[in-house]
């Protein structure tokens, strides 16, 4: 499974890094760019992907990217998208993520036995219903609002309490989101409706994509058969700070400040 998605995980995020280099060729490699419009992070941000063993990163500018070669070699490279590891060698002022990347290869994907869902088009009004009744943190994180495919959801009566859908991403990929209402989950909900969101997006010859950072959401993907190929991460430097801290003197490890996943690209992580 990894052999057949990882080449084409890897296409999409140089993509979205351009201008930058692929991701290295020699294991263990980092490439750095900079590449101030890059959507792997917010404008002025750095943004670290992570994809087996090897790594692309890109920053706003040469200050940033002169401190990021000095110091990301002092840790290794499951440590790259670890918001505490990163803070202990470089200045960092705020943190997105980190949130893992999994992916669904037509031969790994095992669909939920329950197949049984309502398809509507993505601006259905109960779909905005649903997005208000989540809150604006858990609404943010599941990218509903940005899904360009039909959109698969569940009921309540009349209620939408469940829903999944995909936008296309660059690459062939189907970035997948999915959403459950508060008062409606731990009941198997985001199993089946993203299970529907992945087929329409095998179907129609896309690389489902699922980007998560809570663990119950990773629970799903996982059951859904996709594998975890790497992590995101996005970090803010301060911008007085020195560029540089000795690696051999590491701080405290200081959890994300911000409750999203990663930040690029429209639709973050989804929501179980």
């Amino acid at each position: 499974m990894e052999a057949t998605a990882l080449p084409a995980a890897r296409r999409l995020w140089t993509a979205l890094a351009a201008p930058a280099p692929p991701f290295p060729a020699t294991p263990g490699g980092r490439a750095v760019a900079v590449s101030p419009d890059s959507r792997l992070a917010p404008p002025g941000w750095a943004g670290i992907v992570v994809l087996a063993d090897t790594a692309l990163i890109t920053v706003p500018d040469e200050d940033t990217a002169s401190a990021v070669r000095r110091a990301l070699p002092a840790l290794p490279g499951a440590a790259l998208t670890d918001p505490g590891a990163v803070r202990a060698v470089l200045p960092v002022a705020d943190v997105l993520g980190p949130a893992t990347l999994a992916y669904a290869p037509p031969t790994g994907f095992r669909p939920d036995p329950d197949v049984a869902t309502e398809t509507v088009p993505p601006d259905a009004p109960g779909l905005a219903r649903l997005l208000a009744e989540s809150g604006a943190a858990d609404a943010g994180e599941s990218g509903l609002d940005e899904v360009t495919s039909p959109v698969s959801v569940l009921r309540d009566g009349p209620r939408i309490v469940a829903a999944a859908g995909h936008s296309r991403w660059p690459a062939g990929t189907a970035h997948v989101s999915v959403l459950v209402a508060p008062d409606a989950r731990r009941r198997g909900l985001a199993r089946r409706v993203g299970s529907a969101a992945v087929s329409r997006a095998l179907a129609d010859g896309l690389l489902p994509q699922w980007r998560a950072r809570p663990e119950a959401s990773r629970r799903v993907a996982r059951a859904l058969g996709l594998h975890e190929l790497g992590s995101q991460l996005s970090v803010r430097l301060a911008p007085t700070a020195p560029r540089l801290t000795d690696a051999r003197r590491p701080r405290p490890s200081v959890p994300p400040t911000a409750p999203t996943g990663a930040p690029p690209p429209p639709g973050p992580a989804p929501t179980a």
